[in-house]
Parts: C-alpha cells; sequence; structure tokens
C-alpha cells in the first residue's frame, strides 16, 4: 500500500510543478503601444488635435490593460488594443485609413504569439472593419500565415468578421490628404510648385501611419500586433512591412516582442523586427540595446526613418524612434503615460 502511495505522488509530480508555473503574476503584465512615428510636433499640432490624440492613446492602453489585469492573454490584449485604434479616425488603421491613388483604402495587419510562434496576416483587404482580429483568424483557424485581398475578406466572413462596405474607412481629412499629393505630382499650368513624379508618396506630412501593440501577461507570454492603412497615394497594390512577420511584427518569449512604425521599405529590408529579436538572443543585449542599435544605427544608416516598441519577458521595454515624434505609450503597474513629441533621434521614453 505504501509502494502505491509513493508512485501515485511521484506521478502526480509533474501536474504539481505545471501548476506552480502557471500560477499567474500579474506584477509584470505590461502593455506598450504606438500610433505612428513621423514630423509630430507642437508645431504642427493644435491644442485640440494634441487633446484627442493623447485621450485616443489613454483609451487604447486602459483597454487592452483591463484584459491583462483580468487574466487574459496577451494576444487578446494586443487585438483589443489595436482593434480600438483600428475604429478611431484619428490613426492611419481602419477608419481613417489613407487611400491608395486610385481613391481606395487598402489595409494590412498582422499579429504574433510569442509562446508558440504562431502568427497571421492579412494585406490589401478593404472591407474588413478590424483587420487585427482577421489576422488573428488566419493565426488560429486556418493553415496559413497570409491571406490578401479578395481571398482574405472571404475568410474572414466565414469565419464570421464583420464586414462593411469600403465607404466605411473614408475620412475628409484623408482624401483631402491625396488630393494635396496628386495636385502636386500633376500641376496645373502655371502651377512651379508640383513635382511630376511619385517621390511625395513616401514623404508627405513626413509621418508615416500605423498602429501597434506588445503585451506581457500574468502567464509571462508575450504578444504583438500591427496594423495600417498604407502609405498615402500609394500605387500598384504595394504592401509594406505592417503584416510581414519579422519586419514590423514579431513575438517570441525567449527574447521580446515587437510592433513597428515607419517607411516599410527599410523595415523590409532590414527585417527590423526579427532583427532586434536575434541581437538579444545571439549578442545578448537588452531589449533596450537591440532597439536602440536597430531603430537608430541600423535604419539611420540605411536611410530609413521610423521608430519601433519593444517588450521583454521580465516587462523591461523600449520605444526608440529616429523621427521627431511618435505617438506613443505605456501602462505598467496601474500607471499609464502616453507621449507624443521628442527631438531627433530620441534615445527612450521620459516618463
Amino acid at each position: 500500500m505504501k509502494t502505491i502511495v509513493i508512485a501515485f505522488l511521484i506521478g502526480c509530480l509533474p501536474a504539481l510543478a505545471f501548476a506552480q508555473q502557471a500560477q499567474p503574476d500579474f506584477s509584470k503584465i505590461t502593455l506598450v503601444i504606438h500610433g505612428g512615428a513621423g514630423a509630430i510636433t507642437k508645431a504642427n499640432m493644435t491644442p485640440e488635435t494634441e487633446k484627442a490624440y493623447a485621450a485616443a492613446l489613454e483609451q487604447a492602453l486602459q483597454t487592452g490593460f483591463a484584459v491583462l489585469k483580468n487574466g487574459g492573454s496577451s494576444l487578446d490584449a494586443v487585438e483589443a488594443t489595436v482593434r480600438l485604434l483600428e475604429d478611431s479616425p484619428l490613426f492611419n488603421a481602419g477608419r481613417g485609413a489613407v487611400f491608395t491613388n486610385e481613391g481606395k483604402n487598402e489595409l494590412d495587419a498582422s499579429i504574433m504569439d510569442g509562446k508558440s510562434l504562431k502568427a497571421g496576416a492579412v494585406a490589401s483587404v478593404t472591407t474588413i472593419r478590424n483587420p487585427v482580429s482577421a489576422a488573428r483568424a488566419v493565426m488560429e483557424q486556418s493553415e496559413h500565415v497570409m491571406l490578401i485581398g479578395n481571398g482574405a475578406e472571404k475568410f474572414a466572413g466565414e469565419k464570421g468578421l464583420q464586414l462593411v462596405e469600403p465607404s466605411y474607412f473614408r475620412t475628409e481629412r484623408r482624401l483631402q490628404q491625396l488630393q494635396r499629393l496628386q495636385e502636386k505630382e500633376n500641376p496645373q499650368p502655371g502651377d512651379s510648385t508640383g513635382t511630376g513624379s511619385t517621390e511625395n508618396i513616401f514623404t508627405e506630412d513626413k509621418k508615416f501611419g500605423t498602429v501597434g501593440a506588445v503585451a506581457l501577461d500574468a502567464y509571462g507570454n508575450l504578444a504583438a500586433a500591427t496594423s495600417t492603412g498604407g502609405m498615402s497615394n500609394k500605387r500598384y497594390g504595394r504592401v509594406g512591412d505592417s503584416p510581414i512577420i519579422g519586419a514590423g511584427t514579431y513575438a517570441d518569449n525567449n527574447t521580446c516582442a515587437v510592433s513597428a512604425t515607419g517607411h516599410g521599405e527599410f523595415f523590409i529590408r532590414l527585417v527590423v523586427a526579427h532583427d532586434i529579436a536575434a541581437l538579444m538572443a545571439y549578442k545578448k543585449y537588452s531589449v533596450k540595446k537591440a532597439a536602440e542599435a536597430v531603430v537608430l544605427k541600423k535604419l539611420v544608416a540605411n536611410g530609413g526613418d521610423g521608430g519601433v516598441i519593444a517588450l521583454d519577458r521580465k516587462g523591461n521595454f523600449a520605444m526608440p524612434f529616429n523621427t521627431p515624434g511618435m505617438f506613443r505609450g505605456y501602462i505598467k503597474n496601474g500607471e499609464s503615460k502616453v507621449a507624443m513629441f521628442g527631438s531627433l533621434g530620441v534615445r527612450k521614453f521620459r516618463r
């Protein structure tokens, strides 16, 4: 009998060990967000606009943190956060997305789970209200990583996601932005301000609109999500870094979770999000050192503009950007901070 009891207890040890490991630790739960980088300065913004952006960022933080505080997963938190930013007309993602040269709103998004390394993405969609949720559906309900265009929309509809008319995403502000760009490309006779080229599609307003979130949940798992409307006046079905795993989004519990914003072509070429994780894995850099090395050195050396948010499994995070400003914020231990402005090459988020 004694032998049987001992054997039973030994057999229970793995389960007991797992139960101990699975105990949630709410002291480290952290959420970090961004809403785009570029020429974001006080001089370019009215007090009313600044207040509106601050309120939207704060609402996004509180939304995602509520998920984490209630024991929700990091995946749930980043999805909920990005959905709220997609629904805000202030940001270039979802409603309020920029227009293509053809006058359409084409949306891209991705999400990644740091625990399993599973990921999902959609690109060039025009009728999915919340592309980040479609990206998660691709990750969890298909054998694929990325779906695009009509196929992605058909898949989203089959999975019960909300579809809307393309006009839902249109805003007057973004339409006027497109018109300004096209007027510069095709000047009227006697107008000396036009360039007659497509150079301005990447520099107009000098702001790269993307939204993103990275989170650490009570179980020690990381996740990242990114969503965008792309670049105003883009042509030929151009897709940037936001839906590309390793470029605009990456998450690995062994290193960090990253969401990027900037001139996507450079983020793709330099595989920015994964490069930050690789520096942590192979050179044992801290998340701050790795993020700054990529954003403030490699990107700058190659002519790329933008920034990232990066978070490790201990709750340490970094928000480097090489542009005048970046919409950003974090919430940790119930304390939230949001910011927009900063000097060129700012090295950290000032608390």
